[in-house]
């Protein structure tokens, strides 16, 4: 069972799903605009956040921006747009996963069930217990999954959400090169996208670690198979 907040306007599609998902043994509380979704997450737990992208105060795309800033819940965005960079746009501000409409109940719950394997939730919605994550250092790059945190030679480093994402993953397998589609799959949890998203987040990287693509330190990429982190030789 997981602890569930659904973000959704339609008082029909709400009350359905609500229905279909406390049938599925998740506890649900559900709200209709985006500033009370807000308040919720600011005052409770939950494991997972359905999103609708149509809501009546805010749009969804700014209040995922919003809900980033307080919380890092897992969020699935409910949309009934298609579009490839829409959605692109979406996942790289902070979604873990979308869903178009309409979709099936059984499509819901199969991805509450995904995103919450990824996000490390057991059952009854609590975290299975781990060992705390290792500070990972490679060369002057210190990573602390924990802290959430990232310097580059005693300096810390103001990284995004996804840039330190994108960091750890890499650090995590120094001197292994990783394909773009694998960090598609892994730090995007998306199983397909455009390249672009990934370089342009490299670029990103690549800038607050004070090197360039033409004269690069640590992260190094290689046409037509992927990127990989190694120190300075």
């Amino acid at each position: 069972m997981a602890s569930v907040l659904l973000v959704e306007d339609d008082h029909f599609v709400r009350a359905a799903l609500i229905r279909h998902l406390t049938d599925a043994s998740h506890s649900v509380r559900s709200v209709g605009t985006a500033l009370e979704a807000l308040r919720e997450i600011s005052q409770l737990h939950f494991d997972v956040v359905i999103l609708d992208l149509g809501l009546p105060d805010l749009d969804g795309g700014k209040a995922l921006k919003m809900l980033r800033g307080i919380a890092d819940v897992p969020v699935i965005i409910a949309t009934a747009r298609d579009d490839e960079a829409g959605i692109i746009r979406l996942l790289n501000d902070g979604a873990d996963d979308y869903l178009t409409k309409p979709f099936s109940a059984e499509h819901l719950t199969a991805r509450i069930a995904a995103v919450l394997r990824r996000s490390g939730a057991g059952a009854g919605g609590r975290r299975a217990a781990v060992p705390p994550p290792q500070v990972i250092s490679v060369g002057g790059i210190s990573v602390d999954p924990t802290r959430r945190a990232a310097s580059l030679d005693g300096r810390e480093l103001d990284l995004t959400r996804r840039e330190f994402d994108l960091l750890a993953y890499l650090a995590e397998r120094p001197g292994r090169v990783v394909s773009r589609k694998d960090l598609l799959a892994e730090v995007w949890n998306q199983p397909y996208g455009a390249d672009k998203t990934v370089d342009v987040h490299l670029s990103w990287l690549r800038r607050k670690l004070g090197e360039s693509a033409a004269c690069p330190r640590y992260l190094h990429t290689y046409r037509g198979v992927g990127v990989k982190l190694e120190p300075p030789r």
